[in-house]
């Protein structure tokens, strides 16, 4: 199919999928916020009537035991639980499997979801094999394959980026074959987000900014896209004032409350912002680089960010220069500040030490570009509502431009 052909069909097919998502029941996750909310998710397990819930981890946030306030109350009101605390970066089929198990053996009613997209991937993962157990995680890969309800989902983010808290998708990983897929369906939206700044004080620099950067491409890519609604633009501006007030705060000191919170308040807004109206190009880039590498997703978007807008060019214009109005960005023509947006989003990186560019032991080879463009092209279309398609040789540029 020739690319103007492609493009032709996907806006169609966006056209009518904006249509039909009008009309499906978004749910919005409960919000339990506060520092040290965390325990209060005991309470309200205790209120709900559910018996025993599985909490999935990884390894690190396992070993220092980071939901401990939680398990803690749930021993003193006689709540039994499991743990599975080896969820890995790109959640693979065999993790989800392993925790699967664990919820079946062990009889399990709830989820708890405690860490980064990661952790929160692999649980979403875990309920729809609960709700389906009969199908395959790939028999459920792309647009509302999972059609049943979850089980109760909590899901506790102690980063602020991911956005995986509210959204519907599942980025599944599968490495015989280097896949890297999503599921999205509407059921796969948490009941409730725990947004506890206490869980976030202790990150890493590089994660914090990271992670800043992934709620800041959520944001900016839901907001450029073409199937916003009102109330998706709302979030994402929100989203993008609270990054830029916010995210370099955090990043200089891991305790200030304020800022950690705020950061929280904005991956959640973001997240809001591109369940519905999508992400883009970016991530698509990113997502395919994850799986032939390991990228870790934040790292990737964050160096793709401003390389992909630039990429977009007049296409984007408009919709920048109203985002660089809202952070007091002056320019006299849309594209100046466009640029002048993304010359803020590069120094914002450099700031936090964020390198320009794929290197160190995720290099890109040049013999995977075609596929990884593929890979790339095919994710993006004909799902995303992105400004400009770009062609397979397209993609291949930017890839090499940040090689």
């Amino acid at each position: 199919m020739c690319l103007n052909k492609c493009k032709l069909y996907n806006r169609i097919f966006q056209k009518f999928m904006y249509v039909g998502l009008a009309v499906m029941k978004w749910r919005e996750p409960e919000r339990i916020m506060g520092a040290g909310c965390l325990k209060d998710v005991a309470e309200k397990l205790q209120g709900l009537g559910l018996k025993r819930p599985l909490i999935v981890t990884d390894e690190y946030l396992d070993s220092i035991k980071i939901y401990a306030p939680l398990t803690e109350e749930m021993d003193k009101l006689g709540i039994p639980y499991s743990i599975y605390g080896k969820a890995v970066p790109n959640p693979t089929v065999h993790n989800i499997a392993d925790a699967y198990k664990i919820f079946v053996d062990d009889g399990c009613d709830c989820l708890i979801a405690v860490g980064g997209g990661s952790s929160m991937d692999c649980a979403k993962g875990v309920g729809a094999q609960a709700a389906n157990p009969k199908r395959t995680l790939a028999q459920m890969k792309g647009l509302l394959k999972v059609g049943k309800d979850i089980p109760t989902l909590f899901a506790v983010p102690t980063t602020a980026g991911t956005g995986s808290e509210v959204t519907v998708t599942a980025v599944i990983t599968n490495p015989e074959n280097r896949d890297k897929y999503l599921m999205n369906d509407l059921h796969l939206i948490p009941h409730y987000a725990v947004l506890d700044p206490t869980l976030t004080y202790k990150l890493p620099k590089h994660i914090t900014s990271t992670t800043g950067l992934d709620t800041l491409t959520h944001a900016v890519e839901a907001y450029i896209g073409s199937a916003n609604t009102k109330r998706t633009k709302e979030n994402a501006i929100e989203a993008v004032k609270l990054v830029f007030e916010n995210l370099y705060a955090a990043y200089e000191d891991g305790f200030n409350e304020d800022a950690r919170q705020n950061m929280q308040i904005a991956s959640y807004r973001a997240g809001l912002a591109f369940t519905r109206a999508y992400v883009g190009t970016v991530h698509a880039l990113a997502h395919a680089i994850g799986g032939f590498y390991g990228v870790p997703h934040g790292l990737a978007n964050s160096i793709l960010l401003p390389v992909v807008l630039r990429a977009y060019g007049k296409s984007a214009h408009k919709k920048l220069a109203q985002l660089a109005d809202l952070i007091g960005i002056e320019g006299a023509t849309a594209a100046e500040k466009a640029n002048k947006f993304i010359d803020a989003i590069e120094d914002l990186n450099k700031k936090m030490e964020i390198p320009t560019k794929i290197e160190g032991k995720w290099t890109i080879k040049e013999e995977d570009l075609p596929a990884l463009a593929k890979h790339a092209f095919d994710e993006t279309n004909p799902l995303y509502p992105v400004p400009k398609i770009f062609s397979e040789k397209e993609l291949i540029a930017i890839y090499r431009s940040v090689m």
